[in-house]
C-alpha cells in the first residue's frame, strides 16, 4: 500500500516517485533513473520498493559499490537480512577494489548493525585498490567506473567542489542530458525559487548526494 501525503513535502516526493517511475518504464536500462527512484522511495520510508530499484542498478552495473549499499540497507529495513548479507558483502568487495572508503565504512557499519562482521576483502581487491591508487587512474564515485576528471567543479561553493573531485566528467555530461529530460518534462522555469530547487533536488539525486552527505558539505561552508 502505497503512503498516502500529508504535507506539501510529501506531495512533492510522491510526484518525484512517479516521474522516475516513469523514466524506468521507458528504459529499463536506465541505471541513473532506478538509483533516484531508489532514494526516493527510501525517503518513502517504502524500504522493499527502495531495495528492488537499487538491486536492479547493481545488474545494470555490478561496479556501482553504493548501489550494493543502499541495496542492503534497504533490505535491512525491509526485513530481508539474509538477501541484505549478500548484498553488502558483495558491495564491501567491490568497495575496497575501487578505493570507495566512505562506501566500504557505510557498508561495515551496516552489517554490525545486525550483528554480522564485514568479510576480509579478496587478496584481489586489495590489488586492484593499489594498483588504481598507483596509477593516478580515476574512479567515479557515483558510478564506479573508470572516468576523466573533471578540469574545474562545474560551479561554486562545496557541492560543486564535491562533485569536482569525485564524479567524473562523463557522469555530470550525463546528468546535463537527464537534466534537459526534467526541465522539459516538468516544465520549469528557472525565473522561479521553487523551479530551481526542483532542478537542484534531481541533480542531488542523480548524483548520490544523500541529504547526511549534503549537510556535511554545507556544514562546512
Amino acid at each position: 500500500m502505497t503512503n498516502q501525503p500529508t504535507s506539501e513535502d510529501d506531495t512533492r516526493l510522491l510526484e518525484r516517485i512517479a516521474q522516475f517511475e516513469n523514466m524506468t518504464t521507458a528504459d529499463p536500462d536506465n541505471e541513473m533513473a532506478f538509483f533516484s527512484l531508489g532514494n526516493a522511495y527510501l525517503k518513502a520510508n517504502r524500504a522493499a520498493e527502495a531495495a528492488s530499484s537499487f538491486e536492479r542498478v547493481t545488474v545494470l552495473n555490478p561496479d556501482m559499490s553504493k548501489a550494493w549499499q543502499l541495496a542492503g540497507e534497504a533490505m535491512i529495513a525491509a526485513g530481508l537480512e539474509d538477501k541484505a548479507v549478500h548484498h553488502l558483502e558483495s558491495g564491501h568487495e567491490i568497495a575496497v577494489a575501487k578505493g570507495d572508503l566512505m562506501v566500504r565504512d557505510a557498508i561495515v557499519n551496516a552489517l554490525e548493525s545486525i550483528g554480522r562482521t564485514a568479510p576480509e576483502a579478496s587478496d584481489a581487491a586489495k590489488a586492484a585498490a593499489q594498483e588504481a591508487s598507483a596509477s593516478g587512474t580515476f574512479t567515479c564515485r557515483r558510478t564506479g567506473k573508470l572516468g576523466t576528471a573533471m578540469d574545474a567543479p562545474p560551479f561554486k561553493g562545496a557541492v560543486g567542489a564535491w562533485i569536482g573531485e569525485n564524479i567524473s566528467s562523463e557522469t555530470w555530461n550525463d546528468w546535463i542530458g537527464q537534466g534537459t529530460k526534467v526541465i522539459n518534462e516538468l516544465r520549469l522555469d528557472f525565473s522561479r525559487e521553487e523551479d530551481q530547487e526542483t532542478y537542484d533536488r534531481h541533480m542531488l539525486e542523480f548524483l548520490g548526494i544523500d541529504d547526511d552527505l549534503l549537510e556535511s558539505l554545507r556544514g562546512g561552508n
